[in-house]
């Protein structure tokens, strides 16, 4: 068996009764008082120093929003306890989109630590308990952020890469929108696309004017990340897979 300390009070803990909150390890009792002093809902500008699970070079940031029940702290310390029981994997943000809901944000994550490591089945199952929806509204969106350099370290390279998944996009838009369950009006406001050119490079180069800012299909306006905001929301585990494999 493992065992680790407090950072706070240095009691000797086995890991299995341990907490974690900003990479610092804490028992019960001083994990609720940080909480306590830290807001459990952050402002929407709020970005901490990521923090990186599984092993590999393509890491998945996932934002997905829930609205319907309120940016109520019990529920938000109710889904952070379940997230972060093992490792500080989630933050919760406001969002001005949504009417009376939060967005659930996780450190970047390898596919198959988000598949088989990350608690969301019984993330999900707790929100829709406590009567948030994703799906059913006309808000809420599914947003993965993928790091640029894992496309390559190169950044010609990188936007090669990068100007055919937006090529991809556009010829597959039709199709895209099905998968992407939002409403042409949602996706057109939310997600919008750059339009059809011949090639990838003129859709790169109408990207890089941009137009759309950070509501685009794909958007580039980050420095380290990808972001892809296609997708509608969902609280059904089954559909989250499927949707962040795509």
């Amino acid at each position: 068996h493992s065992y680790t300390r407090c950072s706070c009070c240095d009691a000797l803990l086995h890991e299995d009764d341990a907490y974690y909150l900003d990479g610092e390890t804490y028992c019960r009792d001083c994990y609720e008082d940080e909480r306590e002093e830290n807001n459990l809902i952050h402002e929407y500008g709020y970005k901490p120093n990521p923090i990186f699970y599984g092993e590999g070079n393509r890491y998945f940031g996932i934002e997905l929003e829930i609205d319907g029940a309120g940016r109520d702290d019990d529920y938000a310390e109710e889904l952070l306890d379940i997230a972060n029981a093992h490792a500080d994997l989630l933050y919760i943000k406001t969002d001005g989109s949504l009417d009376d809901g939060m967005e659930l944000v996780s450190h970047p994550c390898t596919m198959d630590y988000h598949i088989n490591e990350f608690p969301w089945e019984n993330i999900m199952h707790r929100a829709v308990h406590q009567g948030y929806r994703s799906h059913q509204t006309s808000t809420c969106g599914l947003h993965l952020h993928v790091n640029r350099n894992a496309f390559s370290d190169n950044q010609e390279e990188q936007d090669e890469v990068i100007s055919r998944i937006l090529y991809f996009v556009e010829h597959h838009w039709n199709e895209l929108l099905k998968f992407s369950r939002r409403s042409e009006y949602a996706m057109n406001r939310w997600a919008a696309r750059y339009g059809y050119e011949h090639t990838p490079k003129a859709i790169m180069d109408k990207a890089k004017k941009g137009g759309n800012g950070r509501y685009a299909a794909v958007n580039l306006c980050n420095y380290h990340t990808v972001e892809f905001r296609l997708f509608r929301g969902t609280l059904k585990y089954n559909t989250f897979i499927a949707t962040i494999q795509l």
